[in-house]
């Protein structure tokens, strides 16, 4: 019988004193396969161990061409290697998949929601089940169960079985994948699940320490539930009293009242912001008026902070009242310029052109259609340049 691999044999092994029987490189990757491995290598939804061999990272596991690669931040040689492993990583994904295991389990035998789909992801997990919804009150009653289970320490083992004797557990599985040969490992959470996994796996649930239902999102006729377990759940808590903690300085209000309090700060400043909106509209429209005022067939201004929704606004007020003028309008916006270049029905300057040369002129991007240019420029230093050119165009 093949030796198992000490990542299987011990998931709690740190550390391993083996050879590398092999190197090589792929795809620009060096990589090692070593007589045994503490590192498991990505499959089942779980993603990879990370670690060092002799003090080089180790980046990637996968399994090639019947071998495990551990693919390297740099070559090393062949010969006796020193495998450390990524403890708190691989703790972390035997605590989020065997929280799966028996989310999966108890959802399925008190909901009867089957699991069809398991992600490990970097911040968050999710299964994908069979519901096509469920209320909050569900979620509550499915978290209070799978609790239950976490606080009942139920032993969890693993071991490996002929085809023969699979066929006579009774096993909660998707199936083998195509092609399986050879045994068939299953891992057991003693009285609530029996499947089939290569994965790592804590002693006992009462080492998943909590597991938290984050929320839901409608799939594919189904359901994605998040969730995250065991030290994970402990640092988003952290992290979501520390933000509480910055709004209740912000907010001035306790927990309790921040929802409430944020809803009047937001409605107080929409208020604001139609305040502004009809002070803007007001004031382009008085600005208009006196640059359509002025003498000549080319009027312009440079208006500091302000958009170039409100310069065409600007334009579009000064052409309707003086149709047979021109405008040139600036503007510096976070550190760049903006530039408008506009002409009325009864101005006979030609604006493509006269847009071009102004935009090469800044430095500018820009374009248009009909009476209208305008760009965007890294600078307005040469805008007085810009402004003779289109007087002298005007005549």
């Amino acid at each position: 019988m093949r030796q198992l691999p000490a990542y299987e044999r011990d998931p709690y092994a740190t550390s391993l004193e083996t050879r590398i029987k092999r190197c090589g490189e792929e795809q620009g990757r060096p990589f090692a396969v070593l007589e045994d491995t503490v590192c498991y290598p990505e499959g089942g939804g779980q993603p990879c161990d990370l670690g060092t061999v002799n003090g080089i990272a180790v980046v990637d596991v996968q399994k090639r061409e019947g071998e495990i690669r551990h693919y390297l931040g740099s070559a090393v040689p062949e010969g006796p290697a020193s495998l450390k492993l990524d403890w708190n990583r691989r703790f972390d994904h035997m605590q989020q998949h065997t929280g799966q295991h028996l989310l999966t389990a108890v959802a399925q035998d008190q909901f009867q929601w089957a699991t069809t789909a398991f992600h490990l992801g970097a911040s968050v997990c999710d299964i994908e089940i069979t519901a096509h919804s469920f209320s909050l009150r569900e979620m509550e009653q499915l978290e209070e169960a799978v609790a239950a289970e976490i606080r009942a320490r139920r032993e969890v083992t693993a071991r490996r079985v002929d085809v023969e004797a699979y066929g006579q557990e009774a096993v909660r599985s998707r199936g083998l994948p195509e092609g399986h040969t050879g045994d068939i490992r299953l891992v057991q959470i003693a009285g609530v699940d029996l499947n089939t996994c290569g994965g790592t796996h804590l002693r006992h649930t009462g080492e998943i320490e909590a597991l938290k239902l984050l929320g839901t999102e409608s799939l594919r006729g189904g359901t994605r539930l998040y969730y995250v377990a065991g030290r994970r759940a402990r640092l988003r808590l952290g992290a979501h009293e520390k933000r509480n903690a910055a709004l209740r300085t912000l907010l001035g209000a306790p927990d309790e009242e921040l929802v409430p309090a944020l809803q009047i700060k937001l409605d107080q400043l929409l208020a604001l912001e139609r305040r502004s909106r009809k002070l803007e509209e007001e004031l382009a429209e008085y600005q208009a008026a006196a640059l359509a005022a002025r003498p000549g067939n080319l009027v312009e201004a440079h208006l500091e902070g302000r958009d170039m929704a409100f310069l065409q606004k600007l334009a579009r007020g000064v052409l309707a009242v003086a149709p047979a003028k021109a405008v040139f309008l600036t503007a510096d916006v976070g550190g760049q310029g903006l530039f408008l270049l506009s002409a009325g029905a009864s101005s006979s300057l030609d604006v493509p052109g006269a847009g071009q040369a102004v935009a090469a002129l800044l430095g500018a991007k820009g374009g248009g259609a009909g009476k209208t240019f305008q760009g965007r420029a890294p600078s307005l230093a040469a805008r007085a340049e810009a402004l003779a050119d289109l007087q002298e165009r005007e005549g």
